[in-house]
C-alpha cells in the first residue's frame, strides 16, 4: 500500500518533467502502480482508515507523485451522495484533453496537493468542462465528458503529467480574483 512517505514532494525533478507516455500492453508493474493508486485514494477517503495510516485525503494522485515519470493517474471523485456511485473512479493511461470549455472555474476553497506540504492560498482557474480521451489498464480507448469538479481534479492530475503544479495557476498579485464569468464550486 502507498503511504505519505512513499508520496513524492514539491522539490523532486519528476513533479516537474514531462511524463512519458506508456505502451500497451502495460507490464506487470506497471498495471500493480495504477492499482496501488487507485487504493491510496479509496484508503484516504475513508476516515478511520485515513486515521490509522496517517494519510492525507487525496481525489486523483498522478504516477510522478510515486515518483514513475509516466503519464498514468487514479482519480476518485466522490459521489455527493454516499449512496450513489463514485461521480468519477478511474485508473487514466495517456490522457489527452481534446476540448474544454471557454467558462473557467475554481474550487472556493482553493486548491490543495498531496505532494505540497504548505497551503497556497488562491484560486486555482481552469476550464468547466472538458472531454477527456484516455486508456483503461487493459489499453481500452475511453472519451469521457467531465464538468465541475471531476473535472477540476482531472486537469490537476493532467498537470502533474506535464511537470505543472498547482500554485502555478494562481495569480500572485489577486489570488483571489475571479474572471468574468468564471464560477467558483463549493
Amino acid at each position: 500500500m502507498i503511504l505519505m512517505d512513499d508520496i513524492t514532494r514539491d522539490g523532486n525533478p519528476v513533479l516537474r518533467s514531462r511524463a512519458k507516455e506508456l505502451n500497451f500492453p502495460l507490464s506487470t508493474k506497471e498495471i500493480e502502480m495504477g492499482h496501488k493508486m487507485m487504493e491510496y485514494l479509496e484508503v484516504s477517503q475513508d476516515e478511520k482508515l485515513a486515521e490509522k495510516y496517517h494519510l492525507r485525503a487525496g481525489v486523483g494522485l498522478a504516477a510522478p507523485q510515486v515518483g514513475s515519470p509516466t503519464r498514468m493517474a487514479a482519480v476518485l471523485v466522490p459521489a455527493e451522495n454516499e449512496e450513489e456511485p463514485a461521480a468519477f473512479k478511474e485508473i487514466i493511461v495517456n490522457p489527452t484533453i481534446l476540448s474544454e470549455s471557454v467558462q473557467g472555474a475554481a474550487l472556493g476553497t482553493g486548491e490543495g496537493c498531496l505532494s505540497v506540504d504548505e497551503d497556497v492560498p488562491g484560486y486555482v482557474w481552469r476550464h468547466d468542462r472538458i472531454k477527456l480521451r484516455w486508456f483503461d489498464l487493459e489499453g481500452n480507448k475511453h472519451i469521457t465528458r467531465l464538468k465541475d469538479y471531476p473535472a477540476i481534479v482531472v486537469q490537476h492530475e493532467f498537470d502533474h503529467l506535464n511537470g505543472v503544479l498547482f500554485y502555478d495557476h494562481i495569480n500572485k498579485d489577486k489570488r483571489f480574483e475571479a474572471p468574468e464569468g468564471g464560477v467558483l464550486i463549493n
